[in-house]
């Protein structure tokens, strides 16, 4: 039977999509306290199932899909560790969801232990047995074999006993960096996770159908525009306002439609789509797959909202976040001005001790992005960036950032970015960027 946790969140998941949530009503429908309502909505909002917005209250929301990332299978371990397999090769194409090291004694273990985890151990036969009766695999480090009772038992259980040369350290070194990577592949929005399918009403057209079959399904929208496809659901081309102002009604769409229209695959960044949108003015693209098949639309509503939530429920750290969370606002001296401060780390530097070129263009890029957003501009892309630097800059050095607006209008901003270390001019850049900002109609 479902606890009381689970079937509110069954009861939040069969509310329409736009309902508005509260805890107080979630408890009084679901005949709980308070206190479970609200444990169970913020779990929702985690899940994807509610978002909480601001001067509206939290509501029901269509939940997205995860974007479609091979996770870390044991078969992928071997070849990340060196490693070779010593029994249980058919449970090779699992996938691996985290990992133990066996650093304990068997009772202190096994609460650690779950389904599907590995389990990095030495030359210990108890805890060996011990993981793969509790359905982990086994990860020996340090060249060290196992006895014949342990690799039956990985054999009948299905689940791999690997061994590899490398220490502990360096074997959860290097499985916690690939896990990192999957996270952060995963914080990468693709279109799959936000397009409109085919099943959910999405409307086309044929090439024999009229201009006034076009008006009628338009219905008097500026920013509709319609695929059309063959009767195999091939995209043949797009058909929008403009293609059919002063066309004849009885003239055909085949005749009028763009044919070599602009088309993403699901697997495209939201960005890059976004960016695409912003340069040709669409409002709608048609979303294809590799045989031209159409699989639905995306519309730039869609794009700036998702871009706008870019990064809230990151998973990973970037080298990105490292810079942003090292950049600190300082005060400057006009609005059309700001200034903050940074001091270099470790991880900044070159093999040569001083401030990574890239790391530079980095910290250029977080401070008038972050410039920008505080005015309110959320869709900031980097289309043009100029840098010359001057001097080195060596570790733990105070680098003080100015950024200087020469343009700024409703599409395109230009900055100059100076960065200074020591009192002297150590770097320079001229940077153009494109603000992708919802329009209104």
């Amino acid at each position: 039977m479902a606890t009381k946790h689970e079937q509110i969140l069954a009861y939040i998941g069969s509310l329409p999509v736009g309902t508005k949530i509260s805890v107080r009503a979630v408890a009084r429908e679901q005949h709980v306290s308070e206190g479970t309502a609200y444990r169970a909505i913020k779990e929702a909002e985690t899940t994807g199932l509610v978002s909480t917005i601001e001067r509206v209250g939290t509501i029901r929301i269509e939940q997205k899909p995860l974007n479609n990332i091979d996770s870390l299978t044991f078969r992928g371990l071997l070849s990340l560790t060196d490693a070779k397999i010593l029994g249980g090769s058919a449970g090779l194409a699992k996938h691996l969801d985290k990992f133990v090291i066996g650093a304990m004694t068997p009772d202190e273990m096994l609460r650690y232990i779950t389904k599907n985890s590995l389990v990095i151990v030495g030359n210990r036969e108890d805890a060996q047995m011990l993981a793969l009766q509790n359905g982990a695999a086994v990860l020996i480090t340090g060249g060290f074999a196992t006895t014949d009772r342990v690799i039956r038992l990985a054999n009948e259980m299905e689940l791999p006993v690997m061994q590899t040369t490398h220490d502990t350290f360096t074997v959860a070194t290097m499985i916690n960096r690939a896990l990192s990577d999957q996270a952060i592949k995963q914080d990468i929005l693709t279109i799959a996770a936000i397009y409109t399918p085919l099943a959910d009403g999405v409307q086309t057209g044929r090439p024999d159908q009229t201009v006034a079959d076009f008006t009628k399904l338009r219905a008097g929208r500026s920013d509709f525009a319609l695929p059309i496809v063959t009767p195999a659901g091939r995209l043949v081309g797009m058909v929008g306002k403009k293609q059919v102002t002063g066309k004849k009604p009885s003239t055909a769409l085949e005749r009028v439609m763009i044919k070599d229209s602009i088309t993403v695959r699901p697997y495209l960044g939201v960005t890059a789509v976004g960016h695409m949108m912003q340069g040709n003015g669409l409002s709608v693209l048609p979303v294809v797959d590799d045989s031209w098949q159409l699989l639905g639309i995306v519309t730039r509503g869609s794009v700036y909202s998702a871009l706008a939530e870019l990064g809230t429920n990151s998973q990973g750290t970037t080298i990105a976040d490292s810079v942003a969370t090292a950049v600190t606002p300082a005060p400057s001296e006009s609005a059309q001005s700001a200034a903050y401060t940074l001091v270099t780390t470790p991880m900044m530097m070159n093999k040569l001790g001083t401030l990574s070129f890239g790391v530079m263009n980095e910290i250029v890029n977080y401070a008038v992005t972050h410039f920008l957003n505080a005015q309110g501009r959320r869709n900031v892309l980097i289309e043009q960036l100029s840098l010359h630097a001057f001097r080195p800059i060596q570790l733990e050095t105070t680098i003080h950032i100015a950024v200087k607006t020469l343009e700024l209008n409703s599409h395109t901003a230009v900055f100059e970015v100076a960065l200074s270390a020591d009192g002297m001019l150590a770097a320079l850049a001229l940077t153009t960027c494109q603000l992708l900002e919802r329009t209104t109609r």
